[in-house]
Formats: structure tokens, C-alpha cells, sequence
């Protein structure tokens, strides 16, 4: 059964986009809030009960004393100075007591918000004495002044204040506060040790997928668990570094094997001599040569090149000479700052693949950049024909070529996209391709650099 319908509906996604989103803060939390709420209900229990009930009877004594005072006096009225019972008030109740001639009682003060004590002290006055009454207990005063009208007299009582109220409270909140602070920080630090090695692993794992190398004082620390998914990345690692060392150690074999075929061709066919045979053939050597060197790049790809900077402007600069020459309308534009931090060579091969394509098919160019914070994202616009909704992703597939699509060329292989994507994604990113403003196809890479 769901908990959260009708108006509580929107309440699990307003508490996701304020919740923190590291690992480290969420388990901050996971660890204070529970504290905070035990805290929170111990105090309220206490003050509630412990510190209301203690209030109430060190009040009901004090008031206590004050009517057998009253009644004293009442007693007593040939003592017109009521020095005795001063004297008793002073010495065997702790209280300081005088009678006034008659006199209005003062205006009450507004009563603060805590202060249980004048709502505990005035209520026991009313329920003993039932005579009207005047109390001060606002202030930091460490006495607590008391005025009852009398029949003929105003009798002013001047009581300590840890004699009404239980003063000492305040050490347990000292404690609680004092503890519950010693416990969060061993608690930040036995976390901040346990998150650590999971910050290394992922800063290891994006590293590796942008092809940077692994930090030399990586290795599996922390819990079990994360030691294990620890050592399963560097073992996976491994093998995905053996399987690219043997790929390109085979491709390398199979690509000399052929070349040298392919010149043996070429140098059989230079001994035949001149004819239109001859020149068909050159072109099969030659497409044959285009598109082996096509399949070993898209196969070798180009993860072994370090990382390195990158002048996006100058790159950009070399595009506008190219479509100048060619005779294509080019708009460029670029914010943030040039300098990306990527696979230079690599992601050079991304751009041009994607240039030449709109170049091949277009009349009007447009390439936009923009870096900002550790993002890249570059679009590059044209007004060719496009490529249809339904068949954007399949132009991605190694060797696909489309019946209407813009990847059809005469020498061409199917891998363009293909290479650019897969660069892409081994910078961390993607590419997406939409319908371009200018009619025809857009390109968006967008990789962190």
C-alpha cells in the first residue's frame, strides 16, 4: 500500500531534491536524525514530567510556607512590627518577609514562553491561598518576589528561586548536548574513513572510463564489501586491458598481413601497364585500402592515447578553413573556456567524423560549444536531408547504412557514427542526434572535460 497518495503524493520527490546527494551526508543523516529525534523526546518526556512535576512540588512547599505565614500574622496581631514572625519566616522558612502598609498590587508582566515556574508557582497560590496575588519570576534574578493582598495589608515575601524550581535542569541538557556531540564526531570520523575508500573506487572507475590512468596509491581499503567491488574493478580492469592489448597485438598482425597483399597488388598491377582494367583496379586496391583502414581503426579505436589538453578553438578555426575550402557556409561559436582535458587525438576523430558528415550532405553548417564547470557540450548543426526519427539509433551500429540515410556515400563504410560514438562514450559521454533548427540533422556530444 502506498503511504504517500492524494495530497502527501508530491512529498517523496520534494524531500529527494533537498536531501543531500553524497554517500558521506546521507549517512550523516541516516546516524543524526535518529539522535536528534531520541534527544528531542527524552528532553520533551523530562521537561514534561520530570521537571514540571519537580517545579510543582518545590512550588507547593514554598507556598506551603507562605500560608502558614499568613495565618501567622492572622494569628498574631498584637505584634504590630510582626518582628517574630519575621524572624521564624527568615530563619526556619529560608524566606525573607515583610508587611506592607495597603497599596494596589503592580500590573503582571507578560509571562515568558518557557518559564514554567509562573504558571506552576501563580496556579499553587490561587489553589492554597485564594487571595489575590502579585508574582515576579521574569529576569535572571535569583530570587523570586511574591506580593498577597491581605485584609488590611500587603504581605511581600521575597523566596529564592531554586526553593520553587528546579534550577539544576539545565546540567542534564548540558549532558545530553555534551554527549550527543562527542558521539556525532566520532561518528564523522568513523565515517569519513568508511566513505573515503568508496569516493577512491569511484574516482578510480570514472577515471578509467575516461582512459586516465589509475592513481598509484589505489588499492582495496575499507569494509569487506567494498574491498571486494574493489578488487573485482581492478580485475575487471585487467581484463579488459588484456583483451585490448591482445585485439591490438592481433589487428596489428592481420593489417600488416594485408597491406603487404595490397602491395603486391599494387606492384602487379604497375607491371601490367596502362589500360582501363588497370585503373579499375587501382580503384578496388585503393577502396580496399580505404575501408581496412576504416575497419582497424573503428576496431582498435583509440584507447590507448593518454589524456591531454585539448585548444577547442583552434580545432574549430581548422573546421571554418575547411568549409571555406570546400565552399559550405560555416557559423562558429564557442563560451567557457577552450582548454578541455580529454583524448586530444581521439576526440579530434569525433569532431571531424561529424563535420565532414554534415560537410558531405550539407550546404550550411552551424557548430556551437559550450565548457562549463567539468561539462563539454558541442552541437553541430546542418540543413541536409537528415536522418529519419526511427533510424537515429540504428546509425550508430558498426556497418549500418541506411537506403535514405546521410551515411551513404560511395567509399563509405558504416563506422563514422559509429567511431564518434564509441570516443563518446569512452570520454564518459554520449552523443545525440535530433531534428537541427536548420532543417536538416544535430549532433549534441556532451563529455566531461
Amino acid at each position: 500500500m502506498n503511504l504517500f497518495q492524494g495530497p502527501l503524493r508530491p512529498l517523496p520527490r520534494v524531500a529527494t531534491r533537498w536531501l543531500p546527494k553524497g554517500l558521506y551526508a546521507r549517512s550523516l543523516i541516516i546516524i543524526i536524525a535518529p539522535m536528534v529525534l531520541l534527544q528531542s523526546v527524552v528532553a520533551f518526556v523530562f521537561m514534561e514530567r520530570h521537571w514540571q512535576l519537580v517545579t510543582q512540588r518545590l512550588s507547593a512547599a514554598v507556598v506551603q510556607d507562605i500560608a502558614a505565614v499568613i495565618e501567622l500574622i492572622d494569628a498574631y496581631p498584637q505584634d504590630p512590627s510582626y518582628a517574630t514572625i519575621t524572624a521564624i519566616a527568615r530563619d526556619t522558612l529560608d524566606l525573607n518577609v515583610s508587611v506592607l502598609p495597603p497599596e494596589p498590587l503592580p500590573q503582571a508582566a507578560p509571562r515568558p514562553f518557557f518559564n514554567i515556574l509562573d504558571g506552576i508557582l501563580g496556579d499553587e497560590i490561587t489553589r492554597q491561598i485564594k487571595r489575590p496575588f502579585w508574582i515576579d519570576t521574569v529576569g535572571n534574578s535569583k530570587i523570586v518576589e511574591i506580593r498577597i493582598q491581605l485584609d488590611d495589608r500587603v504581605l511581600r515575601v521575597l523566596a529564592r528561586r531554586n526553593s520553587a524550581y528546579a534550577s539544576n535542569t539545565h546540567i542534564f541538557l548540558v549532558w545530553m548536548v555534551g554527549t550527543s556531540l562527542v558521539l556525532l564526531a566520532i561518528a564523522i570520523l568513523f565515517l569519513r574513513n568508511q566513505i573515503r575508500p568508496i569516493q577512491a573506487l569511484a574516482a578510480a572507475a570514472e577515471g578509467f572510463g575516461r582512459g586516465q590512468p589509475m592513481p598509484p596509491d589505489f588499492r582495496p581499503r575499507g569494509a569487506s564489501e567494498v574491498r571486494r567491488a574493489s578488487l573485482a574493478f581492478i580485475q575487471m580492469r585487467d581484463r579488459i586491458e588484456r583483451q585490448i592489448e591482445q585485439r591490438t597485438a592481433m589487428l596489428a598482425g592481420v593489417s600488416h598481413d594485408l597491406r603487404t597483399i595490397l602491395t603486391r597488388f599494387r606492384l602487379q598491377l604497375a607491371l601490367l601497364g596502362d589500360g582501363e582494367d588497370q585503373k579499375e583496379l587501382n580503384e578496388d586496391v585503393d577502396e580496399m585500402q580505404r575501408m581496412l583502414e576504416g575497419y582497424l581503426a573503428f576496431a582498435k579505436g583509440e584507447a590507448a592515447e593518454d589524456v591531454g589538453e585539448l585548444d577547442l578553438e583552434r580545432l574549430l578555426t581548422r573546421f571554418e578553413t575547411e568549409a571555406q575550402l570546400k565552399g559550405k557556409r560555416i557559423e562558429t561559436s564557442f563560451s567557457g573556456d577552450p582548454r578541455i582535458t580529454v583524448r586530444p587525438d581521439s576526440f579530434t576523430r569525433l569532431l571531424t567524423n561529424l563535420v565532414s558528415n554534415a560537410m558531405r550532405h550539407a550546404a550550411r553548417l552551424r557548430i556551437m560549444a559550450r565548457h562549463e564547470g567539468r561539462w563539454l557540450t558541442v552541437s553541430v548543426e546542418d540543413d541536409g536531408p537528415g536522418i529519419a526519427a526511427k533510424h537515429r539509433e540504428e546509425v550508430f551500429k558498426p556497418f549500418v547504412r541506411l537506403d535514405t540515410a546521410r551515411n551513404i556515400d560511395a567509399g563509405g563504410t558504416g563506422l563514422g557514427l559509429s567511431i564518434a560514438r564509441d570516443i563518446a562514450r569512452s570520454h564518459g559521454g554520449d552523443i545525440l542526434l535530433s531534428e537541427s533548427p536548420l532543417g536538416g540533422l544535430r549532433a549534441v556530444v556532451r563529455v566531461p572535460a
